[in-house]
């Protein structure tokens, strides 16, 4: 059998999403013309999706490391040290465009690849999150594409007996065509040693596990990196198909395996398939590796080598195993009843070798396709729409009256982007393996580890923020997700981010890039929070259109003592309602501006690092020492919509003491109820520990104001004539999506 070396033509070249000028660098790097599987391989590897050429320059700037950093970017996944043998695996990743083509399958696909790249480390997956974006949902196809996304990440996690333990929600027009899956993960590490990805030892054999390998999945990374046209759904054969039984036994069996002491190197088969499994390998461990595909299982005798290459058939591992123990490793998938295939072995060559038929179908460098990749830096401008927004002056917006308060109130607890977001997480189960101390709902999840300790994880990222403002916005959501954290007693301590982002070729869509990355670089750095890796999902545009800038923050945090960890709701009647941080003038961005106007507009809420950094410690001091009962983040929607979050919980209300007077203030009155003013927590205590908290926040001098009490179904507030029943204001909120969806 001949594999012919091409001189491919312009449209071939646009097919495979390469360009002239990178086929010629192929041509150098190889010493030859690349045939036709070779060029494929290049393909999918010098894709955005898997080389981040458009963005490794940007992503360079980022903080990776502190004291609780053990892996960071480069990895399968990021690790973090707690001490005592407690060491902890996340990442987060996207599955934007499978999902738009086939809603379902791109979902629990994304789900299956993200816990993959924990365990591949040696991590037991024991929490999932998702953050998600769709369109109006007032749209058919937007809630087409919503239910069947939804159902695929619960679909997933609950086959496989993880819990979803938080995620977050946000519909806007931009998603419209283009939706987000932004799945991510924990794990907790079970082996002696990280399990790491480079290849090593030469002549140690090389061993293919899992399911089968089919035509499902092909080119899929070359399908992540790039937009939507009104021909994407003839790329269904790009989507992905899981399995999460057949993931569940990978898992036991992996681990197993990884116990034994027997595995030099492991890799999950995921963008890209054998070619990125085999070309990382051997590229991170500088040697070389040589397969024979006759050897690899399928569940189709007709694949060609290009389809073995490139086929991203899921629940599949790559594994070095040590030489000498090649029945030991084979032995255990067989009693787990999985395919466990030696397809290789490990060379000095450095190149990656792939036979088909008694033939040598590939023969070039790793290197080439993994540290030799292009990197770009691109032309940045700064978007006309940008600069028109700085012009705009909130004075031209009409102030509230007070008895507009109330209406006003129901109308955002109404909106898809604030009401309960029980309709999407009912579907999900937070309970199995019964760790779960903190459930979805409140300001965080909280995952029971060993002993006392518990992880608080979070997912944040305000994309209205980001797009009329992306170094602000992007700081906002470092923060935003610090606050969450903290407002459970737990120390932020590292984060995965997701970037979401337009197409970067464009020079207002790589400064938005720019920016976003700058403002993340410098919050990672004030909450000492680096990055220990994440994704970038570019190319998010369809027919030309780009998606709003939608950075995602993964953050997690650390508690010695579950025991004294918090959520958002409110306790008791009678108890104190304190805000913490400092009110502000400030309706711009603002999910009420959105609805009041139907346009994302104004200035983005400023943010004061020191303040925020007070409040956030203040809060954690608190919560250490039982001082307060409950603590929320006060963002979206403003205090108003804070306020009822934590009174719904346990049907009890709120009312405003005779001190807060917020009609005859200076602000604005829908700046003071709904602005989304930053660095403020709403907190909750007994009368008997209220002098205790004023003067430890007198003491570290933290800005606060006693607001009001915590009262028995009613909410009120007499200064706007409010009164209101709460039972009457949680039926909004805790049933606007399912009726949006009917």
């Amino acid at each position: 059998m001949t594999i012919c070396t091409i001189k491919p033509n312009k449209a071939l070249l646009t097919k495979l999403k390469l360009t002239s000028d990178e086929y010629l660098k192929i041509v150098e790097l190889i010493g030859k013309e690349p045939n036709e599987v070779e060029l494929h391989m290049f393909s999918v590897m010098w894709s955005e999706h898997c080389c981040y050429k458009n963005s490794k320059a940007l992503l360079k700037e980022l903080p990776t490391k502190n004291k609780y950093v053990v892996v960071g970017p480069g990895e399968n996944a990021g690790v973090v040290d707690l001490g005592d043998g407690i060491r902890v695996a996340f990442k987060i990743e996207s599955h934007n465009r499978p999902t738009a083509v086939e809603p379902f399958q791109g979902a629990t696909t994304g789900v299956g690849g993200i816990l993959r790249d924990i365990f591949t480390m040696g991590a037991r997956p024991i929490a999932i999150l998702d953050s998600i974006r769709f369109g109006d949902l007032e749209l058919p196809r937007s809630r087409f594409l919503f239910s069947g996304a939804v159902s695929g990440i619960g679909h997933y996690g609950n086959c496989t007996g993880i819990p979803n333990i938080g995620g977050e929600a946000y519909f806007y027009p931009t998603y419209n065509e283009n939706p987000l899956i932004n799945a991510m993960a924990i794990g907790l590490i079970e082996t002696d040693e990280i399990v790491k990805s480079g290849a090593s030892g030469i002549g140690n054999p090389v061993f293919y596990v899992g399911s089968k390998t089919g035509r499902d999945g092909l080119g899929g990374a070359s399908f992540a990196s790039s937009g939507l046209t009104e021909d994407s759904h003839k790329d269904r054969p790009a989507v992905q198909v899981g399995d999460p039984f057949t993931e569940k036994i990978l898992i036991e069996a992996c681990l197993e395996a990884f116990k034994s002491g027997h595995i030099a190197a492991a890799q999950d088969m995921g963008a890209a398939g054998l070619t990125c499994s085999t070309s990382e390998m051997a590229a991170k461990g500088n040697v070389g590796i040589e397969i024979d595909l006759d050897k690899v299982p399928v569940r189709t005798e007709t694949l060609t080598p290009i389809e073995y290459m490139l086929s991203e058939s899921q629940e599949r591992m790559l594994f070095v195993v040590k030489k000498g123990f090649e029945k030991n490793i084979t032995a255990i998938f067989s009693k787990w009843g999985l395919d466990c295939i030696q397809i290789g072995e490990i060379t000095n060559t450095q190149k990656i070798v792939v036979k088909y038929k008694a033939n040598i179908v590939v023969n070039m460098n790793a290197q080439a396709l993994v540290n030799d990749t292009p990197v770009y830096k691109r032309e940045k401008r700064e978007p006309a729409y940008y600069k028109e927004n700085q012009k705009f002056n909130q004075d031209s917006i009409p102030d509230i009256k007070k008895e507009e308060a109330l209406p006003v109130l129901k109308k955002l607890l109404a909106s898809p982007n604030i009401c309960s977001k029980k309709w999407i997480y009912s579907k999900y189960d937070h309970q199995v393996q019964v760790n779960t101390v903190i459930k979805p709902g409140s300001s965080a999840g909280l995952i029971r580890l060993k002993h006392k300790k518990g992880l608080a994880v979070t997912c944040d990222g305000n994309s209205a923020y980001v797009y009329l403002n992306p170094y602000l916005g992007s700081k906002i959501a470092v923060a935003e997700a610090a606050r969450n954290i903290s407002c459970t007693g737990t120390l932020p301590i590292a984060i995965t981010d997701n970037l979401n982002f337009g197409n970067p070729e464009k020079p207002e869509i790589y400064w938005q890039l720019s920016e976003s990355i700058k403002g993340i670089k410098e919050a990672c750095l004030e909450f000492d929070t680096p990055v220990t890796g994440g994704n970038v999902s570019l190319y998010n545009e369809s027919n030309g259109v780009d998606i709003w800038p939608t950075p995602v923050i993964g953050m997690v945090g650390y508690i010695e003592d579950i025991e004294l960890a918090i959520d958002h709701s409110f306790k008791n009647p009678g108890d104190v309602i304190l805000l913490l941080g400092k009110q502000k003038n400030e309706i711009g961005a603002s999910e009420y501006l959105f609805l009041h106007t139907k346009e994302i507009k104004g200035k983005v809420p400023e943010l004061d690092f020191n303040l925020e950094k007070t409040v956030q410690s203040s809060t954690r001091e608190l919560i250490k020492r039982s001082l307060i009962k409950s603590a929320n983040d006060c963002s979206i929607g403003g205090l108003l919509v804070t306020l009822c979050e934590s009174a719904f919980p346990n049907d009890l209300g709120f009312q405003f003491n005779s001190q807060f007077s917020i009609v005859n203030s200076q602000f604005r009155l829908d700046a003071s109820l709904f602005g989304e003013t930053q660095s403020r927590i709403v907190i909750s205590t007994d009368k008997n520990n209220l002098q205790k908290v004023e003067n430890y926040l007198k003491e570290t001098n933290c800005a606060y104001e006693i607001i009001g009490e915590v009262t028995q179904g009613k909410i009120e507030i007499k200064s706007l004539d409010l009164k209101v029943e709460t039972v009457e204001l949680k039926d909004i909120w805790a049933n606007a999506l399912e009726s949006i969806l009917k």
